[in-house]
């Protein structure tokens, strides 16, 4: 599963809107949305439940009545003053989704905090590690320690080439 917020531009009273994906087969070929209209500048997502136990009971028909042994649910729009709260309240809407499907239903559920947009720039330690004409590290680089949280478990992954560069002078 993976859920996100949408806000209006700044200065407008127009609602935010959540939106909820989830695969539905063991595959991960076949998926279903869910979107919802929330209060505006709201990051948390209040119909959160609703939305996953939507989700659940969509891939418990499409699979003969089996359920996720695992849900793995990536959640992106989240600054990091935002962790304990969405942790607090989507974390526990999930669980009370997967309780709502049967009373002891409690699959385990890794729960992803996406950011982009942070500021860490990384640069090849060795000449012949750059890539491309840019110079960057090649896609696909993870840096699990030194510039990371001390007590959070993060990491920086670099998905895709680097196209901009800076000129040395």
């Amino acid at each position: 599963m993976g859920a996100d917020v949408t806000h209006p531009a700044p200065g407008s009273s127009k609602p935010s809107i959540a939106a909820l994906v989830a695969s539905m087969d063991v595959h991960a070929t076949l998926y279903r949305a869910d979107t919802r209209i929330q209060k505006s500048r709201q990051e948390i997502i209040t119909d959160m439940k609703v939305m996953a136990k939507d989700m659940l009971e969509a891939f418990w028909r499409n699979n003969n009545g089996a359920k996720p042994e695992h849900i793995l649910f990536y959640r992106d729009g989240v600054s990091e003053g935002q962790f304990q709260q969405v942790l607090e309240k989507e974390l526990k809407q999930l669980q009370e989704a997967c309780e709502a499907m049967e009373h002891d239903y409690r699959p385990p559920i890794t729960f992803v905090v996406v950011q982009k947009r942070h500021h860490a720039r990384l640069f090849p330690v060795d000449y012949g590690d750059k890539c491309g004409k840019s110079g960057n590290v090649p896609a696909g680089t993870t840096v699990d320690s030194g510039i990371t949280h001390p007590t959070d478990h993060d990491f920086y992954l670099v998905s895709h080439a680097g196209i901009q560069w800076r000129l040395c002078q």
